[in-house]
């Protein structure tokens, strides 16, 4: 179901992003209209997007999700709206790749976090999705390709 994990060190990224609290159910209305006022946000302002988009989870909480829809930028952004800049910070990451429809991602997790257990880490309390290839790609779901990362609790 997943890719073999691993555990990287990322750098600082610059980042557009849109924070929303909502009832786990309305995430389908939520993510197309986001992703496309942060898109026009961000093209507007004549900033270059570096990478795909992604969800950044602050909490896990199975009822409500607060997160951000958020994509990689390569200048900082100008809040406009609810566009807002920031950075997703450097850490220590367990990643994985989750090849699949989106329906599959809560098992993935699973999953995911059990080896991530397994093998003695401690988890932080956010989490991130990076949508490397969905339904734009085509209807095949097996072609669809999510990273899941983990940001690691490091002893100082």
């Amino acid at each position: 179901m997943i890719d073999t994990p691993e555990i990287v060190r990322t750098s600082d990224q610059l980042t557009a992003y849109i924070h929303i609290t909502i009832p786990r159910h309305e995430i389908s209305t939520v993510m197309g209209p986001g992703i496309s006022e942060l898109m026009t946000t961000v093209g507007a302002q004549g900033i270059a997007v570096t990478g795909p988009w992604f969800t950044h989870h602050l909490t896990i909480d199975p009822e409500v999700f607060d997160f951000e829809i958020s994509v990689p930028v390569s200048a900082p952004v100008t809040p406009d709206g609810r566009v807002e800049g920031g950075v997703l910070p450097a850490a220590l990451v367990a990643r994985t790749v989750y090849r699949g429809g989106y329906e599959g991602l809560g098992p993935a997790w699973e999953e995911f976090d059990a080896w991530v257990i397994s093998k003695g880490y401690r988890r932080a309390c956010d989490l991130w999705e990076v949508y490397v290839a969905g339904p734009e790609t085509g209807s095949d779901e097996s072609g669809w390709q999510t990273q899941l990362n983990r940001p690691l609790i490091v002893n100082d």
